[in-house]
C-alpha cells in the first residue's frame, strides 16, 4: 500500500497538470448533469416488512386516486376574537377559501368542507380544511404552493386567521450562513497550524472541488434515484468535514518530509505513501460504516449512507491524487515564510530543499502534544478513570431517550406550520395533530368490510386516550373501510404509542371473530414502527461494521487490543453524544443556545445514523494519531516513547482537524431542518468527545498500561495476515535506512 502511494504521489507531482485538469473536467460535467436534473427530491418515507407501510400499500390499492400516500394541507381557520366561525360572513369566506383550494391546482385530490365534516371546534370559534394531492410534497410545484398560500392570504384579507399545517409545504432544506461561518472558522484553523495562506487554502479548495463532485452527482441522480431532499446536505457536512481533515493530514505530513531534506517530488511521494495510506484505511473504515446502514433495510437510510459514503470516496481520491498535483504547483509556498528564508538542509542524495531545517530538531522538540502524552503516562490509571467517568455520566440521559419522526410541532413558532399546529391543538385537541389511521381489510370477512369496521370502532371506542373514532369509509368495491382515530394525547407522546400498541392487540380478536384484518397506520404509528425497526437493526449493524473495521485495524495495527480498545472508546463517546442530545432535543437543556424552540422525542434515524457516522469519523483519528506511534515503534522506539513520538507529531495536527469538523457539523445547527440540526449537533458533539476525550487521553492512556502486549499479535495470524504496510516500513528500507540509524523491531525484508 505505501509503495503503491508512493509512485502515485511522485506521478501526480509530476502529471499535475493532467491531474488538476481531470478534476475541474469531472466537477464541469457533475455540475452540468445537476443544472439539467428538473426532478425533486422524493419525499417517500417507506419502511418495508412494517404494519404501517403494509397499511399504507393497502389503502393505494384499494382507494385509487385517493392520494392516500400524497402530501396533505391542513389549513387552519380562526374567526376574530368574540365572533364565531359559523357566523353567516365568515361561513361564506370560509367557503370561498374552500373553492379556491380546490381549483388552486390540478394536483388536488381532495378538500374537505369543514361545515360538511363537521371540523368545527366545540366552542364554534375555529374550522379546518383538509386538503389532499396526488403526489408528495417535494413533487409539487411552486405554483401549487403559491395557490395554497394565496387562498390563505384571500381568507386573511377576510378578516379571519388562516395558517397551514402539514407536508405540502416541506420544501428542501436551505443552507445558511452558519454553515458559512463554519467553513470560516475551518479556515483560521488551518492558517494558524499551518502558518501559510497557500498552505491553509489548499486543504479548503480540495475539499470544495470533492463536495462540488460529490454533491453535484447526488443532484443529478435525485430523480431518477429517489434520493431525499436532504441528501445532499449531509454529503455536503461529511464531505467538507473529512475532506479538509484529509488534507490537512497529508500536506502536515509533506511539510514534515521537506524538513527532513527531501526534495519537493520525493517528499510528496513519502507524504502519501505514510499519511495517504492512514488516509485510505481511514476513509474505508468511514465508508464501511456508511454503507452499513443499508442492512436497516430503510430505504432513506439507505440512500443517504451510500450517497455520504460516495462523497467520503471522493474525498479520499481527491487527497491522493490532486494534493499531490496541488503540492507540485504550490513549491516552497506551502512552507512558512520564516521557514522558507532558513537555509537547506541536504536530503538523502545531497541535494537541498528551501526552507528545511536541522531533521533532528523538529523530531526532538517538546510540544505541547509532548508534553500532554508524558503527562498522561505518568498517571495512565487515573487519567483512564477520570475520563470513562465522565463520558459515562454524559451519556446517561441516553438511558431516557425516548425515539419517534419530527412533526410541525417541532418547527419554529414563526412558522405557519407551527402555528397551525398549536391551534389546532387548542381548539380540537392535541390529538387532532397526529390522527390514525386505521384500515379494516373485509374482502375476506364475514358480513363484509362495513360491518367488521363497525365492531373496530365500537372497540376502539372503549379504549383509554381516544377522543374521537370517525365514522367509517368504504372504499369503491366495499372491500375495505377507513377509519379515522382522533387521540386525546399528543401525537409524540407515550399516551399515544400505547393506543397504537393497544388498537393493534385487538386486531387478534377482530380477525378471529369476523376475518377482518386491521392495520394501523399514520405519522405515530409510523413512527413506533421505524424505531422498533431500528432497534431490531442496531445490533446487527454494530456487529457488521464494527466486526469490519475490527479486521481493517488488525491489518492496520497488527494488533488486537489497539483495535478493541479503539472500539470500546468509539462506544463511549457515542453513548456521550447520544446523552447530550437527548438533554438538548428531548429535555430542553440549552435549547435556547441551539435553536431548539420545542422539545421532544429523539429522531428515529438519529442513534444508528448517529453510530455509523461517528464510528467511522472516530477511526480516522485513531488512525492517523496511532499509526504514527506503531511507525514509531517498529523502527526501534519503546512503547512510551512511541506514544510520544506519536503525540508530538501527530497532537497538533489531529486537534486542528477536529476543530475544523466541529466547526463544520456545528454550522448546520443552524438549519431551519430539524432533522439537519440534530444531526450536526449530534456529530458536533460526538467528535469532540472522541477526540479530544478518547483519542487524544484514553489512547495514551491505555497504550501506557498495556505496554508491549499493546501491540503483541498472535504469530499465526500474523502469518495468515497480509502486510499492507501502512506505517511505510518496506518503503523505509526500498528507499533506505531511517536517516538518525535507528534500528527497527522488524527484520529487513530483502
Amino acid at each position: 500500500m505505501a509503495t503503491f502511494l508512493y509512485r502515485m504521489g511522485r506521478f501526480s507531482f509530476v502529471r499535475r497538470r493532467w491531474i488538476v485538469l481531470l478534476w475541474v473536467v469531472l466537477l464541469g460535467l457533475a455540475g452540468a448533469g445537476a443544472a439539467t436534473n428538473s426532478e425533486p427530491g422524493s419525499t417517500e418515507f417507506t419502511i418495508p416488512g412494517t404494519e404501517a407501510q403494509q397499511a399504507f400499500d393497502l389503502l393505494n390499492e384499494r382507494y385509487p386516486g385517493s392520494g392516500a400516500d400524497g402530501a396533505t394541507a391542513r389549513v387552519v381557520i380562526r374567526a376574530p376574537e368574540g365572533e364565531l366561525i359559523t357566523d353567516p360572513t365568515h361561513r361564506s369566506a370560509v367557503q370561498d377559501l374552500v373553492a379556491d383550494l380546490r381549483s388552486g391546482s390540478d394536483l388536488v385530490a381532495d378538500v374537505a368542507d369543514p361545515y360538511e365534516s363537521q371540523a368545527i371546534s366545540e366552542d364554534g370559534t375555529t374550522a379546518y380544511a383538509q386538503v389532499s394531492y396526488l403526489v408528495k410534497g417535494l413533487e409539487l410545484e411552486d405554483a401549487d404552493r403559491d395557490a395554497l398560500e394565496g387562498a390563505a392570504e384571500a381568507g386573511r384579507a377576510g378578516g379571519l386567521t388562516v395558517e397551514i399545517g402539514g407536508d405540502a409545504l416541506l420544501q428542501i432544506p436551505a443552507t445558511g450562513i452558519t454553515e458559512v461561518i463554519g467553513v470560516a472558522v475551518a479556515a483560521v484553523v488551518l492558517v494558524i497550524t499551518l502558518g501559510s495562506l497557500i498552505s491553509a487554502g489548499l486543504p479548503l479548495l480540495t475539499a470544495l472541488i470533492g463536495v462540488g463532485v460529490a454533491v453535484a452527482t447526488i443532484t443529478a441522480l435525485t430523480g431518477p434515484l429517489g434520493l431525499d431532499g436532504t441528501t445532499p446536505i449531509l454529503a455536503m457536512m461529511l464531505g467538507l468535514a473529512v475532506g479538509i481533515d484529509y488534507a490537512l493530514f497529508i500536506v502536515s505530513r509533506y511539510r514534515a518530509e521537506l524538513a527532513e531534506g527531501h526534495s519537493h517530488p520525493e517528499a510528496t511521494g513519502r507524504a502519501l505513501g505514510t499519511a495517504g495510506s492512514a488516509v485510505v484505511f481511514a476513509g474505508l473504515t468511514v465508508i464501511i460504516a456508511l454503507a452499513g446502514l443499508a442492512v436497516v433495510n430503510i430505504p432513506i437510510l439507505t440512500k443517504m449512507g451510500l450517497a455520504a459514503a460516495g462523497s467520503v470516496l471522493i474525498a479520499v481520491l481527491i487527497a491522493i491524487t490532486m494534493i499531490p498535483a496541488l503540492l507540485g504547483f504550490a513549491g516552497d509556498r506551502i512552507l512558512p515564510r520564516r521557514t522558507r528564508d532558513r537555509p537547506a538542509a541536504p536530503d538523502a542524495t545531497g541535494t537541498g530543499t528551501t526552507g528545511a531545517t536541522d531533521p533532528g530538531t523538529a523530531a526532538t522538540r517538546p510540544n505541547m502534544g509532548a508534553r500532554w502524552a508524558r503527562f498522561v503516562l505518568r498517571r495512565p490509571l487515573a487519567v483512564l478513570l477520570v475520563a470513562v467517568v465522565g463520558l459515562g455520566t454524559l451519556a446517561l440521559p441516553a438511558t431516557k431517550m425516548e425515539l419517534g419522526l419530527p412533526d410541525d410541532g417541532t418547527q419554529p413558532t414563526d412558522t405557519t406550520q407551527r402555528r397551525a399546529y398549536d391551534l389546532l391543538a387548542e381548539s380540537f385537541g392535541a390529538g387532532f395533530n397526529g390522527p390514525l389511521m386505521v384500515a379494516v381489510d373485509g374482502q375476506d370477512a364475514a358480513g363484509g368490510a362495513g360491518a367488521a369496521a363497525e365492531r373496530a370502532r365500537s372497540t376502539i371506542e372503549g379504549l383509554d386516550d381516544v377522543a374521537v373514532v370517525t365514522e367509517p369509509v368504504l372504499s369503491e368495491d366495499g372491500s375495505t373501510a377507513i377509519l379515522t382515530v382522533i387521540p386525546s394525547s399528543k401525537p409524540l407522546s407515550t399516551e399515544t404509542e400505547d393506543l397504537v400498541t393497544a388498537i393493534r392487540d385487538g386486531a387478534g380478536q377482530l380477525r378471529a371473530d369476523t376475518g377482518a384484518t386491521l392495520l394501523v397506520t399514520g405519522q405515530t404509528a409510523m413512527g413506533i414502527d421505524v424505531s422498533d425497526k431500528l432497534n431490531d437493526a442496531l445490533l446487527p449493524y454494530l456487529a457488521l461494521v464494527v466486526g469490519l473495521a475490527f479486521l481493517l485495524l488488525i491489518l492496520v495495527f497488527r494488533s488486537l487490543l489497539v483495535p478493541l480498545k479503539a472500539a470500546l472508546g468509539f462506544l463511549l463517546s457515542v453513548l456521550a453524544a447520544l446523552g447530550a442530545v437527548v438533554a438538548v432535543f428531548q429535555w430542553g437543556w440549552l435549547g435556547g443556545l441551539f435553536g431548539v424552540e420545542e422539545t421532544g422525542p429523539v429522531m428515529s434515524l438519529m442513534p444508528i445514523f448517529l453510530v455509523g457516522v461517528v464510528f467511522g469519523l472516530a477511526m480516522d483519528y485513531e488512525v492517523f494519531l496511532v499509526t504514527r506511534m506503531r511507525e514509531a515503534y517498529v523502527h526501534g522506539q519503546s512503547p512510551g516513547e512511541a506514544v510520544v513520538t506519536g503525540f508530538r507529531h501527530g497532537a497538533r495536527v489531529v486537534t486542528a482537524a477536529a476543530i475544523i469538523m466541529i466547526s463544520v457539523f456545528a454550522g448546520f445547527v443552524g438549519s431551519t431542518e430539524p432533522m439537519v440540526k440534530m444531526i450536526g449537533l449530534g456529530l458536533a458533539i460526538a467528535v469532540f468527545f472522541d477526540a479530544f476525550v478518547v483519542r487524544m487521553t484514553l489512547v495514551p492512556a491505555v497504550l501506557g498500561l498495556l505496554g508491549r502486549s499493546a501491540w503483541w499479535l498472535p504469530s499465526w495470524l500474523e502469518r495468515a495476515l497480509p502486510d499492507v504496510d501502512v506505517e511505510g516500513e518496506k518503503l523505509q528500507q526500498r528507499l533506505g535506512a531511517p536517516r538518525d540509524g535507528t534500528k527497527t523491531h522488524e527484520a529487513a525484508v530483502p
